[in-house]
């Protein structure tokens, strides 16, 4: 019975269920397709059956437990990498299940498979000063320069991660003429193709003018140098050259790797500190959870000192030693 195998399983599951149904994010699309194509060999290989001939009963907790050993083991995956697998393990029993009433059990097991507890990495982001110092590295004096001054400024603006910069439209931007009667801002597509908005400043507005014009619509806003759209990996190469170089005469730079997700969470930081409100940050990165967002809250040291400065308590006079009062003594020897 094909119900048995797993093959056509895994087939619906991937085309099926995380695009038709879940709608996910592309890269989580390949990375759940990355784990089951490392854990359909383990699996066939423990069990003795080809991979195209392997049954959804022979994928067991016990073959998931050892995969995961394996990862940690011997490809050295850390912690995280570990249950980000087990996460797509524990979504393919997931949908088996509720397809196949008579795989349940064996589901069950796989998905009462735990994830190990991990430690959660201090958020790392720049100070006003850092950033600056990127935001000043491209050589406005050509084209290119432009253009990768234009990319740093557009993900501190907008927090928008590599991915979204990469493929923002010219169309989804709104340049307005007036700030105040006419605010500008543009659309993002986040993970799972959630969109959301966020507005612009006049100094990124004017840049973007500069990259834009006389284009269609229908284009990418940045391109690489030979005229096609500059893909998140393009992005990640930009951040880095002018972090390499604004190093030189910023030292503290050399002891974080500064990438596109760090502007991120350094936009997150500076509003947190100018007094924006927790929930509003949260829509402006693209947040499903206040939980994610918190996270900021507990990372500003700068933060925490200025609340502990307010209730510091002040040097005050030092009372009086005890001593004994004579007329109390007395009083209760005689009780």
């Amino acid at each position: 019975m094909t119900d048995a195998l797993l093959g056509p399983w895994i087939r619906r599951y991937l085309l099926e269920y995380l695009v038709g149904e879940r709608n996910l994010a592309r890269n989580t699309q390949r990375s759940y397709r990355d784990t089951l194509a490392l854990l359909l060999p383990f699996a066939a290989c423990r069990a003795g059956q080809p991979i195209d001939r392997l049954e959804v009963e022979a994928l067991s907790a016990d073959h998931v437990r050892c995969f995961l050993q394996e990862l940690e083991e011997k490809r050295k995956c850390s912690v995280a990498t570990r249950n980000q697998r087990l996460a797509a393990v524990h979504s393919l029993a997931h949908f088996v299940a509720r397809h196949s009433p008579e795989h349940i059990r064996g589901c069950g097991e796989i998905r009462a498979v735990p994830f190990k507890k991990a430690a959660r990495p201090l958020v790392t982001y720049l100070e006003k000063s850092e950033i600056d110092a990127v935001l000043s590295a491209p050589d406005t004096g050509s084209s290119q320069g432009l253009r990768d001054h234009a990319v740093l400024l557009f993900l501190y603006n907008t927090g928008a991660r590599a991915d979204e910069a990469a493929h923002v439209l010219i169309g989804d931007l709104r340049l307005g003429a007036t700030p105040s009667r006419d605010p500008s801002s543009v659309v993002l597509r986040g993970k799972g193709n959630k969109l959301r908005q966020c507005p612009l400043w006049t100094r990124t507005v004017a840049e973007l003018t500069a990259v834009v014009t006389k284009r269609g619509v229908e284009e990418h806003v940045f391109l690489n140098r030979r005229g096609k759209p500059l893909t998140r990996f393009g992005v990640y190469a930009l951040v880095q050259r002018h972090a390499a170089k604004a190093a030189k005469g910023l030292p503290s730079l050399d002891r974080k790797r500064v990438g596109p997700h760090i502007i991120r969470h350094t936009t997150a930081m500076h509003l947190l500190r100018s007094g924006v409100d927790i929930n509003t940050i949260r829509a402006w990165l693209g947040h499903v959870s206040l939980s994610t967002t918190n996270i900021y809250a507990e990372a500003d040291l700068e933060m925490k000192a200025n609340a502990l400065a307010k209730v510091e308590i002040e040097g005050t006079a030092p009372k009086a030693p005890w001593r004994e009062d004579g007329s109390l003594m007395a009083f209760l020897r005689d009780l």
